[in-house]
């Protein structure tokens, strides 16, 4: 099964010039973790619920002022939308995320594609084994360096 079978097509993008605030709201009213942060046509980094928790609260920053750029993490990792659903697992748990934006091979946001929608098209076993390559690394680590077919932007 490709990845556009498993993905989330309906994408909310966060800009890198909105504040904390206004993008943490949009994640409650989504129910995500995550948001792909787009300029210019470009995807130009991730933000997620652990960036504004680890570099934003938890230093004290104020939640009006400032603005995702200044907290998102800026090496995106992501898979194309016609790669192995299995493949895109496995590197999941080596890069050690929960969820990837997916591209299309002219690099445009198409959707995102997260362990729970692998488990839910292919099956509990294929993201319960990205979820222990996760957790065997003993952290859920910030977006690490890519392996195979996942790939940093």
């Amino acid at each position: 099964m490709q990845v556009r079978e498993a993905m989330t097509r309906d994408v909310r993008i966060a800009n890198p010039d909105q504040s904390i605030h206004d993008v943490a709201r949009i994640m409650a009213e989504c129910d995500v973790g995550a948001l792909p942060v787009g300029e210019r046509d470009r995807l130009v980094g991730i933000i997620t619920d652990r960036d504004i928790a680890v570099r934003a609260v938890a230093e004290g920053k104020s939640p009006d002022a400032t603005k995702v750029r200044d907290v998102m993490s800026r090496s995106v990792k992501y898979c194309f939308e016609d790669e192995d659903v299995s493949q895109v697992a496995q590197n999941m748990g080596s890069i050690q995320v929960h969820r990837l934006p997916v591209l299309n091979h002219d690099k445009r946001l198409v959707g995102i594609v997260a362990l729970a929608d692998i488990a839910n098209c292919e099956g509990a076993d294929t993201a319960g084994q990205a979820v222990c390559g996760i957790a065997s690394t003993g952290s859920a680590a910030e977006h690490m360096s890519s392996s195979g077919g996942s790939q940093q932007h």
